[in-house]
């Protein structure tokens, strides 16, 4: 059983997003270090010059790691290490294509897979042009990572369930990253289910969620949890101590509304 499997097994995993090499390699692998304690997946963002998913928090943090010199490579040395140290914990790349279309599907999926990576999420890569990409990283016994939204009509959803690995990463609102204070509980809990029932894959959400409440609210529908922009407003303030408190309060959502369940 793979580590993102087994993450799933164990229960509803809270899944984490940072940006490699934010601020800088060194402090950015002590900022992984504290997640990690934490987290029980986490996706391992890929710095790009023109992250179009992601709104101003995440862009500024791409920012600055590529001022930095985050390189494809140095993603893969930050991965290595983390590895090393965390087992256990599922590691997921998040990033755009271009990189991976310049540095080479084949030669990608190898490196990361020596690396440590279990797993990928490219959101610009649409399912229909994913097939080989999905073909190569499941040969290699890794999870490709396809994205659903409110919009996917329901044959989309079969196409994204057929190249999708261990789960689809439920977007809960059209738009960009970023911290939302409310979310639209019933309207996400509606559609969840959807996915969940056309594709037969795990679903867990992210974009927007930033809070224990927003776990405790979507609990019964989900079965994982992102957070990505709360967490790297924590990393820019380089407020090590407040991240290690924001983590702790979502996990204790997780196991509050499981308790409650």
């Amino acid at each position: 059983m793979g580590r993102i499997e087994k993450s799933f097994k164990e229960k509803k995993p809270l899944i984490i997003y940072a940006t490699a090499c934010d601020p800088d390699f060194d402090a950015s692998l002590e900022f992984f270090r504290i997640i990690l304690r934490h987290a029980d997946i986490v996706e391992v963002g890929m710095p790009f010059s023109d992250p179009l998913a992601d709104g101003p928090t995440i862009q500024k943090a791409h920012e600055r790691a590529l001022k930095s010199g985050a390189t494809t490579e140095k993603v893969f040395e930050l991965v290595s290490v983390l590895r090393d140290e965390f087992p256990d914990k599922g590691l997921i790349l998040m990033g755009y294509y271009n990189p991976v279309f310049v540095y080479g599907e084949k030669r990608f999926i190898e490196d990361a897979a020596s690396a440590g990576v279990d797993g990928f999420i490219i959101p610009d890569l649409p399912p229909e042009e994913g097939k080989a990409f999905s073909g190569y990283a499941k040969d290699r016994g890794l999870s490709p990572i396809f994205l659903a939204a409110p919009t996917s009509t329901d044959d989309r959803l079969k196409l994204i369930a057929e190249v999708s690995g261990d789960f689809i990463y439920y977007v809960s609102l059209t738009g960009t990253t970023g911290v939302r204070e409310e979310l639209d509980y019933r309207s996400i809990k509606e559609d969840i289910l959807r996915v969940r029932r056309i594709s037969g894959k795990k679903v867990v959400v992210g974009f927007g969620i930033s809070r224990k409440k927003h776990i405790i609210s979507l609990y019964d529908a989900a079965d994982g949890f992102v957070v990505g922009s709360a967490v790297v407003r924590k990393i820019e303030q380089g407020d090590a101590s407040g991240l290690e408190e924001l983590l702790m309060e979502l996990k204790s959502g997780i196991k509050e509304a499981s308790n409650n369940g």
